[in-house]
């Protein structure tokens, strides 16, 4: 079988009945901590693994970006990646060598991503950022897919700063001691990193420019606007017009089994409560936004449980 949940069969030497149950085990691919795709990934192994009937764990990978190459090899049967690197790579497009066959199954919350920056840094809007030092998110996590066209719509590129690598939590303290000016942090509001800079540091929110915002929502489908509430961060005394970046969402390789599919998406839906309580993103698994559209196929599997639901419309 090319893609499924592992087995693992009793050892012969247990002398265990041939016909007892096997043990099926699902890994799940999140991001490195500091984020809330950590946070998320581990309530859903979490759920999976109490309300299902398999062992589920719940792997920190570097992001987005490897876990849709291990998705590809059989390492992980479901991961949680954000939309807009999931678009890309199921299109073959913006430096993905090929096209990889991702499917949703669930949508989640939208990644509401904000270039933080001390307030003495001199840094107040987005061209600003040209000849600074930049922390772009986790070595091989793939944010370059979502920044790099944001940049453009604001006039700028890569080469125009200097861009470092490092986790959310380890970009808060590169701003905390200098080495790096502004860095691009976020996820599902609020976002711990960002709660941890802005009330460790005196940190300024750098604001989009409305215009490159219009820009981004009329050509992808994963940007649209996120307004973050007054007070979600310390100093934020106003509401902030925020960006999504790609909602967060649970796929899997269009191999997997439509039963296994089917499971795995009833499994998270119908307790979507108990994701909620590790994390507000988990409020986002609801009728109105689970199946929304981020470019990427929804799995024939997740497909017809939603049916089945009244959430996607009926083959007739």
């Amino acid at each position: 079988m090319r893609y499924g949940i592992s087995v693992l069969l009793a050892a012969a030497v247990s002398c265990a009945p041939a016909d007892e149950t096997t043990q099926q085990f699902i890994s799940i691919g999140s991001a490195p901590p500091g984020g809330a795709f950590f946070i998320v990934g581990g309530a859903l192994a979490e759920v999976l693994d109490q309300y299902g009937p398999w062992s589920v764990t719940s792997e920190a990978t570097k992001g987005s970006l490897e876990s849709i190459r291990r998705l590809e090899s059989g390492e992980l049967e479901i991961a949680l990646a954000n939309s807009s690197i999931t678009y890309f790579a199921v299109r073959g497009e913006a430096g993905w060598e090929r096209a990889y066959p991702m499917r949703s199954l669930v949508t989640m919350a939208p990644n509401v991503l904000i270039f933080v920056t001390p307030r003495d840094s001199g840094i107040e809007t987005i061209r600003d950022l040209a000849g600074k030092r930049i922390v772009a998110g986790p070595a091989g996590a793939g944010w370059e897919f979502f920044i790099r066209p944001m940049l453009a719509a604001h006039g700028l590129s890569y080469d125009d700063f200097t861009p470092l690598n490092n986790t959310q939590a380890g970009a808060v303290d590169m701003l905390a001691d200098g080495s790096a000016d502004a860095a691009f942090l976020g996820g599902a509001v609020p976002t711990a990193s960002i709660v941890q800079a802005t009330t460790s540091q005196d940190i300024l929110l750098v604001p989009f420019e409305e215009e490159a915002k219009a820009e981004l929502i009329e050509a992808y489908p994963f940007y649209f606007h996120v307004p973050i509430p007054a007070g979600t961060y310390r100093g934020q005394d106003e509401e902030f017009p925020g960006l999504n970046f790609g909602s967060m969402h649970v796929i899997a390789h269009e191999d997997m089994d439509d039963e296994l599919a089917y499971q795995i998406t009833r499994t998270i839906y119908e307790n979507r409560e108990r994701v909620t309580e590790k994390h507000p993103a988990g409020a986002f698994i609801n009728a109105e936004n689970a199946t929304s559209d981020n470019g990427t196929p929804f799995h024939p599997g997740a497909i017809r449980y939603y049916r089945e639901i009244g959430l996607w419309p009926s083959e007739e």
